[in-house]
């Protein structure tokens, strides 16, 4: 019988099967998405569906476009981009699509094609190179694609077109750089005009970056991967920005302002020929709205907003409609829409991401509390209209006319996807994913005097009698949720509890969803609020949990919950016993700078907030068992991190355990990795606090 870990493992997390990536094409009124065709085969086809027949079609397959046995290889910069969006699936993973023309780009294996929605006719082009993030313009005639650095498109007929390039190879156009697409949400660096005659672009120069070098340590005869990283303190990509002509011809955009602005968060190019900036400063206390004239490339602020701590980036925001600037900014104790500086949506709402705008208003995923997710329309007059009230989380995508919304619940396994018109549900798209083995007994709670958003998970059939070993199982940082209203999260909690633990799960301050001064609470100091909450949590489960045994207590993470669970028995070896820290930070200076400045400043300004964080420092209060894991791939968090705190407790001559993952990257994609990461885990935790072991399940 498979086993849970193995079933977790082949099924990408239970991602696959499931619908996603959706457009509207309202040419042709339908709506496109990816879905592999079961819950176990992860290679994504192209489909259509049609809301006002509730029929869908595949559009295309990639087994009738490249055969590679099943494997489908990708350019070292597509590699790089799926690692920034987290992509578990193959075959077509992205694509790009215009509301005015029923064709389709999209590539498979570095080629190059486009798929007519109509006639269903798929052409291959031949390319100058291997084709990395094609995006098709408005009318649907032309494909710009990069390449190795180069800016080109092809035509309608087929032809090849270079319109910028470079031989340096610190020096690319038309890309998002690391920092805009692992830590802003913005993947693209080029942009079509709405007349489709032009393309706005970035020129990202690296010179100035550190360079790094990721080895292949299971091959000694293979050279080591270079990397550009902007660690915290350090000099970020200098990216510029050009309107070309198809030909080449080039209009310079001077939009950092004498270096004002650091950081390009993202772009609207509106039918008026108008380009609007979202920018930042480099203390990203600082956002504003500049305006391009698309003719000369002259610039004009016309909006900024401050915080004293962060101005945060919001999925979707900011938006110029008209005469109408809609921007989503925290305003007291909330994230509220802000319409031309005048609030518009309620005390009690904290507006998550902005879905789509237009002259009738904003359609918004917004929570009135940090365990569900619901969408809302607002007019600009303030009238909110909600299109979800079931209990969960909801996400949407809109063209105002039609809107996909994706619903998870703790009522139902996976996704129900919903199609809506006018005024109500007309259609669905069925969820392939498959249904986990496990069955959740999960138990919601307010704990601690902050009543922090918590879940304990207790193995099933439990009599309430045995005494239970704790596995606190937090990410605990910023810009993630353990504890929402959706059964997908707490599939592999459920399994180390059905091992025999009760485990914890709770979201402390630095979480988003709950308000913006509970996030800005680890502002210069990453560490101490986060350990304290989890402390709370675990004494607040404990009274009411009675047969919790508080002598044998465990901790595991990844990435910023990795450097919870090694903090954790560094600082607090009076109640943590054991901790298994997956890729973890352990020094925030050899982390990227957007993120680490963000809550810690510069170090050269606040250089005390990095030593009070860095856990090498506190190397030598290690009394507990300590597994440390990291992909020697990871380029986001660095193998580093854990070989110095590794060094550290070496010269500090406490014993530790350190498990190098070869060819692993930070989300530990492979199936065997991520399928004998949990039993080998289990076993650590087992043998750390004493425990028996069983078989899994």
């Amino acid at each position: 019988m498979e086993t849970f870990p193995r079933q977790h493992a082949r099924t990408r997390r239970f991602t696959v099967g499931v619908p996603r990536s959706f457009s509207i094409a309202s040419e042709v009124n339908l709506i496109t998405f990816l879905q592999s065709p079961s819950g176990s085969n992860p290679i994504n086809k192209l489909w259509a569906h049609d809301p006002e027949s509730q029929t869908s079609h595949i559009v295309a397959d990639p087994k009738n476009l490249i055969m590679l046995g099943g494997e489908y290889t990708a350019p070292m910069e597509e590699q790089s981009r799926r690692e920034r969006v987290r992509e578990l699936g193959s075959g077509i993973v992205s694509y790009s699509s215009s509301n005015k023309s029923p064709n389709i780009a999209f590539t498979l294996d570095g080629a190059l094609f486009t798929v007519n929605l109509e006639s269903s006719e798929i052409t291959e082009f031949e390319t100058n190179s291997s084709v990395f993030d094609p995006q098709i313009s408005p009318k649907g005639d032309l494909v710009a694609y990069l390449s190795g650095g180069d800016l080109r498109y092809v035509d309608a007929t087929g032809n090849d077109h270079l319109v910028i390039g470079t031989e340096n190879p610190n020096k690319s156009y038309g890309v998002a750089d690391f920092i805009a697409a692992e830590e802003m949400g913005r993947r693209r660096g080029h942009w079509w005009s709405p007349h489709n005659d032009r393309l706005l672009a970035t020129e990202v120069d690296e010179s100035s970056v550190l360079s790094w070098h990721i080895l292949n340590s299971s091959d000694p005869s293979s050279r080591p991967r270079m990397l550009r990283y902007p660690k915290a303190g350090t000099s970020n990509p200098e990216v510029k920005l050009g309107i070309y002509s198809l030909n080449g011809d080039a209009i310079p955009i001077d939009w950092t302002q004498q270096s004002f602005w650091e950081y390009l968060v993202n772009i609207q190019w509106t039918e008026e020929t108008t380009i609007y900036l979202t920018v930042q400063t480099r203390n990203q206390q600082s956002m504003g709205i500049l305006k391009v004239d698309s003719h000369n490339g002259s610039v004009e602020e016309i909006y900024r907003w401050n915080d004293e701590y962060w101005v945060e980036i919001i999925s979707g925001a900011p938006k110029v409609i008209g005469e109408r600037v809609v921007t989503v900014e925290d305003r007291g104790n909330a994230r509220k829409l802000v319409v031309n500086d005048v609030p518009v949506s309620d005390d009690g709402l904290q507006v998550r991401s902005l879905i789509h705008c237009d002259e009738q208003g904003v359609l918004a995923a917004v929570s009135a509390n940090p365990l569900e997710q619901q969408i809302m329309h607002f007019d600009y007059n303030g009238k909110a209209t909600s299109l979800t009230e079931d209990p969960g989380v909801h996400d949407a995508v809109s063209n105002g006319t039609w809107t996909v919304i994706q619903s998870r619940s703790m009522d139902f396994h996976g996704v129900k996807t919903t199609i809506l018109g006018e005024s109500a549900a007309i259609s669905e798209i069925q969820d392939l994913s498959e249904k986990p083995i496990i069955s959740l007994n999960t138990n919601f709670h307010h704990l601690g005097n902050r009543n922090l958003e918590t879940v304990v998970l207790l193995p099933r059939n439990h009599d309430n009698t045995e005494t239970l070993p704790v596995l606190l199982d937090p990410y605990g940082g910023p810009h993630a949720q353990r504890v929402r209203s959706t059964q997908g999260l707490f599939g592999v909690s459920q399994w180390f509890a059905d091992q025999g633990f009760a485990v914890v799960i709770s979201d402390g301050r630095g979480t988003p969803g709950r308000s913006p001064s509970f996030e800005r609470e680890v502002y210069g100091d990453l560490a101490t609020a986060a350990l304290e909450d989890q402390i709370s949590a675990l004494t607040a489960a404990a009274e009411i949990y009675t047969h919790l045994d508080l002598n044998r207590v465990g901790i595991r993470g990844w990435s910023f919950g990795g450097y919870l669970a090694a903090l954790a028995v560094l600082r607090r070896p009076d109640i943590f016993h054991a901790a298994v820290a997956g890729a973890p930070v352990t020094n925030w200076e050899l982390y990227d700078t957007h993120y680490t400045e963000r809550y810690l400043g510069h170090p050269l300004h606040k250089p005390e907030n990095y030593q009070k964080t860095n856990l090498c420092s506190e190397a030598q209060n290690l009394e507990r068992p300590l597994l440390l894991i990291h992909g020697l791939a990871d380029d986001n968090v660095v193998a580093a991190h854990t070989f110095q705190l590794s060094q550290a407790l070496l010269e500090a001559g406490k014993p530790h355990e350190v498990l190098p993952l070869s060819g692993v990257t930070h989300m530990t994609p492979q199936e065997t990795v991520a399928e004998n990461l949990l039993r080998i885990q289990l076993k650590f935790l087992q043998k750390s606090l004493g425990i028996n072991e069983k078989g899994d399940k």
